[in-house]
């Protein structure tokens, strides 16, 4: 009774940090670690149609849930789904990777295996090389002895770090026996070097008390430090103007009085980036300064005015305090933040009022991408979980108002085409009271389509928008070929042979009527709502235009290359 097998031991410990569903692909070297894992009632095993999609989909449940786990096969499934756990490490989410490794037994006879290189004198490390690559942790375990130790010593990287890791246990030791999981914490328990966070808010607070005109700006990297609450209360505090990095849209409340927009550069909302880039003192919390938030290293953002708080320092003036945690930074910083309201006056002078189109009959003529995103924004409610696909629907994205509780999910610094399918799955997973709806275009969706079949199959519920151009129109904005025209699908009729014993709507619509139509009968179904709009292949929205000329730019310049 003071035993448990390593599989379950590790279904515990699963358990025990939040995940609730496990995303995972069978194969022979990790059948028995399933079999362990099935035995634990209260996690879900969640079947994907393939390695990359379950990585995409583990990706959306950790954005949701803070955790996620994605149980493969060893090599051709590990490596399978190395790029979307890259794209997890990049984007700062903890997901628990867990292969099947081979017996311990062929390792020891120096055996050649299937699913390996064909060369036995290097072993099997192969795929732990890679995974090292693009984890903050790796490991193999090839004794049941210290596979409690290894297990917990990953899980608890995973959290403390938030990036994936990955852990390979021999297929053979699946149903070892080992001691019962202790009572023992996971969860990362951090705290400030007193030292150091004392003196970074006085030097902080001091530069920006003696400032004119401060705004505050949020970053993706808010959620890695676990401070967006932190954030808003800061701001809350003090009244400065507040924007969002185009990846951090939803941290704050768009609702708020005091919020100004998106800060992207030349991409930015309307008058959002004149008092942004005018102030002679800006905190950005938890940023990423990347060719895409940047708009190609466009942004006008002087090191001189600015306050860099991420979740491994503080920097001002170029000064650098290390051995801080954000949101005890944050915290401490409200309290020394005198009230100046300028940034958000200087905002409110010059800002331009949203066009708000009036309410009309809708109409037979074709549709465009600016009307779709008016409906679609009247979709929207404290329940929603928006999806945006790479491409286009980037920036119409920015364009929507998100009401209290709404939230906006957007893999911006990997920027993987096909990513949104699986994340959609896993954030209706992660929290099935939640409506995920998918602004999807068809390049992305041809990659990934199949992992609609595994959102009908556990009766998620949902709207999927196809952008249907016939193109991969962020690539056409940045540098266009023939390489980006798409085979065009039947993209409604396709999704309805997915369905097994499922519900779904699919519709194709092509004027706004069509729309208003499609819209109002989804409006209560449960189950997926599946709607193909038919848009002009050059139909985008006018940032992008801007955006990818830049980023073109950017990516064209020689510099001091040779030859």
């Amino acid at each position: 009774m003071n035993q448990v097998t390593v599989g379950s031991y590790l279904a515990q410990r699963l358990e025990e940090v939040g995940v609730r569903d496990y995303f995972a692909i069978p194969g022979d070297f990790t059948l028995s670690l399933l079999d362990e894992l099935l035995k634990n009632p209260r996690l879900k095993m969640i079947n994907c149609c393939n390695e990359l999609n379950a990585g995409y989909a583990a990706d959306g449940y950790a954005r949701e849930k803070g955790v996620a786990a994605l149980v493969l096969t060893f090599a051709v499934g590990g490596l399978s789904a190395v790029n979307a756990v890259a794209g997890a490490y990049a984007e700062d989410l903890p997901i628990i990777v867990v292969s099947g490794g081979p017996n311990v037994n062929s390792l020891m006879e120096n055996r050649v295996l299937h699913h390996t290189l064909a060369r036995s004198e290097e072993g099997y490390r192969f795929v732990l090389s890679a995974y090292k690559e693009i984890t903050a942790h790796a490991v193999v375990i090839r004794e049941a002895s210290t596979a409690a130790f290894r297990i917990d010593e990953a899980i608890r990287i995973a959290l403390r770090a938030r990036k994936p890791v990955y852990i390979e246990i021999a297929c053979n030791l699946a149903d070892a026996l080992i001691s019962r999981p202790n009572t023992l914490s996971l969860l990362p328990t951090r705290k400030s070097d007193p030292g150091s966070l004392k003196k970074a808010l006085e030097h902080v607070s001091t530069f920006l008390n003696g400032s004119r005109q401060p705004v505050l700006v949020a970053g993706s990297r808010l959620r890695m430090g676990n401070a967006i609450g932190e954030f808003e209360a800061m701001a809350s505090k003090c009244g400065y103007g507040v924007a969002c990095m185009p990846n951090a849209k939803g941290f704050f409340p768009e609702t708020n009085s005091q919020f100004m927009g998106i800060y992207w550069g030349s991409a930015s909302s309307p008058g959002c980036r004149e008092v942004v880039e005018s102030s002679d003192a800006y905190l950005f919390a938890g940023p990423i300064f990347s060719d895409y938030t940047t708009v190609g290293f466009s942004a006008l953002i002087q090191p001189a005015r600015l306050v860099e708080a991420s979740p491994e320092h503080i920097l001002v003036e170029g000064q650098v305090y290390h051995g801080i945690v954000l949101s005890e930074f944050l915290t401490g910083l409200a309290a020394k933040l005198k009230v100046n309201p300028t940034s958000l006056k200087s905002y409110q002078r010059i800002k331009e009022t949203a066009h708000v189109t009036p309410a009309a009959a809708p109409k037979e003529l074709a549709l465009t991408t600016r009307r779709l995103f008016h409906h679609i924004n009247e979709c929207l409610d404290g329940t929603t979980t928006v999806v945006a696909e790479t491409g286009d629907s980037w920036f119409n994205g920015m364009d929507l108002h998100l009401p209290d509780g709404c939230r906006f999910e957007i893999q911006m610094q990997y920027g993987s085409i096909g990513w949104s399918v699986g994340a959609f799955l896993g954030l209706a997973a992660a929290n099935p009271e939640r409506r995920v709806i998918g602004l999807i275009g068809d390049g992305s969706f041809q990659m990934t389509a199949q992992e609609v079949s595994t959102f009908l199959r556990y009766n998620y519920s949902g709207v999927i928008f196809l952008m249907n151009n016939g193109a991969y129109t962020i690539e056409v904005m940045i540098h266009d070929g023939p390489y980006n025209i798409l085979q065009n699908w039947n993209y409604a009729a396709m999704v309805k042979t997915m369905k097994g014993q499922s519900t779904i709507l699919s519709h194709v619509v092509r004027t706004e009527k069509e729309l208003v139509a499609a819209l109002k009968k989804s409006k209560n179904f449960k189950g997926l709502t599946f709607i193909e709009v038919v848009l002009d292949r050059t139909d985008c929205n006018k940032a992008l235009l801007g955006w990818g000329t830049a980023v073109a730019n950017y990516n064209a310049d020689k510099g001091k290359a040779v030859g």
